[in-house]
């Protein structure tokens, strides 16, 4: 799992479902929760929390990324891979650290990506878990 430290900088409330926005160093993320202010005391602004996401929730894209809808966006250089028959995992370096996305060993291939490749890695606002 990957695990960012950040705060809550905003919260945006319809029915029972929030958008939170969080400020991670100096990147906003957008994690979408079935909870709200009234439902879950700590969604509020300025409170300290925890950006969860699966290795295999994070989408790497080459080149650019802008005209899609993911607003969960890290760019960053690849440090690290480590790759089998099927799976690889890429060991990213980023401006909120070091974060980790398990991709088909074929798509480490049709992509192109070695140690040192620049690239984009993001993360479906669904895809964000959010821990006190």
């Amino acid at each position: 799992m990957n695990s960012l430290k950040g705060k809550i900088e905003a919260v945006n409330v319809s029915g029972d479902l929030s958008i939170i926005t969080i400020k991670v160093n100096e990147t906003n993320f957008s994690a979408i929760v079935i909870d709200t202010p009234k439902t879950d005391a700590y969604l509020v602004i300025g409170n300290p929390i925890q950006v969860i996401f699966k290795e295999t929730e994070v989408i790497i894209g080459i080149g650019s990324v802008d005209g899609i809808s993911l607003r969960n966006k890290l760019f960053g250089e690849v440090i690290s891979i480590a790759s089998d028959n099927l799976l690889s995992k890429l060991v990213i370096n980023t401006n909120v650290g070091e974060i980790t996305s398990i991709i088909t060993s074929n798509s480490v291939k049709r992509l192109k990506i070695e140690i040192g490749t620049k690239l984009t890695a993001m993360i479906k606002t669904n895809e964000l878990m959010l821990s006190k």
